[in-house]
């Protein structure tokens, strides 16, 4: 199997375990959902685990990059980015195939912390988190670690209860919240 054809399915183990999860997904039906013999999939990864963690890299690349390019177009201003996340998130909250966070949902079924999938998944986190923090001290924050990281809970309560609830609201409201948490930080003493 080419580089590219190992990229392909990547591509699609990502979606079929994004619409799946990871454990209810056995190899079979991921041979019959991506196309490619089992036989196939193991000449490049040895382990379920090892295609797991593939698209998991792939995911936070696409999500992050997505994620940042959104929020710049969306406000050119650092403060005003702060905010615009949660315009990006009810975009992606809106899509049709919304099916909460792939991280999330990797490091529930992988809950032992020194999994490399729990790992890989709180790494995808931190990103977000130092991604927050530097837009934060872009803005001026009187403490950007703590303001990125109230922001970042304020998106990922936003993620599992949009996948709960219905979503239509659900970004409007927790932009609300963080309208608050930034006044706050932001607010002469």
């Amino acid at each position: 199997m080419s580089a590219s054809k190992r990229d392909e399915l990547v591509q699609r183990a990502l979606k079929t375990f994004y619409q799946g999860g990871f454990h209810a997904i056995g190899m079979d039906k991921l041979a019959k959902e991506t196309g490619v013999s089992k036989t196939a999939i193991y000449k490049h990864f040895r382990t379920k685990e090892e295609l797991i963690l593939a698209t998991l890299r792939l995911r936070d690349e696409q999500f992050r990059n997505w994620l940042m390019r959104r929020v710049s177009e969306l406000a050119k201003e650092p403060k005003e980015r702060l905010l615009a996340i949660f315009d990006a998130l009810g975009e992606w909250f809106l899509e049709s195939d919304f099916k909460s966070c792939m991280f999330i949902k990797a490091s529930s079924e992988y809950q032992d912390r020194s999994s490399a999938i729990h790992a890989t998944s709180a790494e995808h986190k931190r990103l977000l988190l130092q991604y927050f923090t530097d837009l934060a001290r872009e803005a001026g924050a009187k403490d950007p670690d703590r303001l990125a990281c109230e922001l970042l809970i304020a998106k990922e309560g936003a993620i599992v209860l949009a996948h709960l609830f219905t979503p239509e609201n659900l970004a409007r409201d927790a932009k609300r919240t963080a309208e608050r948490i930034i006044e706050a930080e932001f607010a002469t003493e």
